[in-house]
């Protein structure tokens, strides 16, 4: 997708970015997204993570030059976060890895400049980070990557219980008016539950409903270790489910703020953001 900077993110921010030749690469352990910044225009890919990480950059860079129109030697610097960082390898064009935290950090302050906080859920873990409402800088984060339970995995496995897609689980919660008590953090116990409330005949929106508020209530106790205020960002793969927004706001009692740009790519556009910066320190040095 082709976005003009100045319709997706703040008038300053769009200006700033308006000379950049940047890329970022966000390799997740199921879905990889890449954005490019060129020219006062912002690009977005996404598709699954294949077995080889670096493989898998090379094809959203190459489908993101192609849709700009531009060549590899027109990027000035690359960015990778997420799982695969550490595979990732671009020959001659200047390269670093970047930890996510810190690139959703960033991209959540340029696509919302007041965030605060911003809840991740990604496949394999969710993360609470706050972050400086100045500069996007990382002020604390907690991870849960112990546990499949209030990850995207979970509701993928759920959903495939529930014989629905994935896409569908969200939307299915939302229909709900009674949703299910789902009391077990553990993804296996939760698991069973499931399946006990489907033998008792409990509609399949219920299910789902109780699933989200589950998963947003494991969110919750995140949170409330790092602190919490207005202004929350949710990105990740898993911040395309409105069942789940619904779920979150519920119990945290805040509104998800709204982004302009798709908060999926939050990562990949702070790892975009980041290598901009880097480009600007290699021009000034020289």
């Amino acid at each position: 997708m082709k976005y003009n900077l100045k319709d997706v993110i703040d008038d300053d921010f769009a200006e700033e970015l308006s000379h950049a030749s940047a890329a970022g690469i966000d390799i997740g352990s199921r879905g990889a997204k890449g954005v490019l910044i060129n020219n006062g225009y912002l690009y977005t890919v996404l598709q699954s993570s294949d077995v080889s990480s670096n493989d898998t950059a090379h094809k959203l860079l190459d489908s993101l030059i192609r849709e700009a129109g531009i060549g590899l030697d027109d990027v000035d610097f690359i960015v990778g976060t997420g799982y695969g960082r550490v595979a990732l390898n671009f020959g001659l064009i200047p390269f670093k890895g970047v930890t996510e935290i810190t690139c959703h950090g960033l991209g959540a302050h340029y696509m919302n400049r007041k965030t605060r906080t911003i809840i991740d859920i990604g496949g394999q873990d969710s993360k609470a980070i706050q972050i400086d409402p100045d500069n996007g800088n990382v002020v604390e984060f907690i991870m849960n990557d112990k546990c499949a339970a209030g990850t995207g995995r979970f509701l993928e496995k759920v959903a495939q219980l529930l014989s629905l897609n994935l896409d569908e689980l969200g939307e299915c919660a939302l229909k709900s008016t009674n949703p299910a008590e789902i009391s077990s953090q553990c993804v296996v116990f939760a698991e069973s539950e499931v399946i006990s409330l489907k033998a008792k005949g409990v509609p399949k929106e219920d299910i789902a409903a109780g699933i989200h508020l589950a998963t947003a209530r494991r969110v919750k106790g995140l949170l409330r270790r790092v602190g919490f205020e207005d202004e929350i960002v949710f990105t990740g793969g898993v911040s395309h489910n409105q069942g789940m927004v619904k779920a979150l706001e519920t119990e945290i009692g805040n509104k998800i703020s709204k982004t302009r740009l798709d908060s999926t790519y939050a990562g990949a556009f702070g790892a975009a953001i980041t290598a901009f910066h880097e480009s600007s320190l290699i021009q000034y040095a020289i």
